[in-house]
């Protein structure tokens, strides 16, 4: 799979983004009891307040593990 500008080319030569990669990947995690964990040390996102290079930015640190877990509600046993 190769990247270019927020796109991916997977191996059959379509064109993918990373928000389709993603929601593929939650649609085929949900219902099979499937866990990503991340884990960040000393990781700083700056996120910024209004639009424009020089808008002020809020600073959020991340030190430790996110865990994200899916559930299927539709087809719970």
């Amino acid at each position: 799979m190769s990247e270019q500008q927020g796109q991916m080319t997977g191996s059959t030569g379509e064109t993918v983004s990373w928000t389709d990669l993603g929601k593929e990947m939650w649609n085929y995690l949900t219902g099979q009891g499937a866990a990503i964990n991340y884990t960040f040390q000393d990781m700083s996102v700056e996120v910024p307040r209004d639009t424009g290079a020089d808008a002020p930015r809020a600073t959020w640190k991340l030190d430790g593990t996110l865990r994200i877990t899916t559930e299927d509600r539709e087809h719970q046993g």
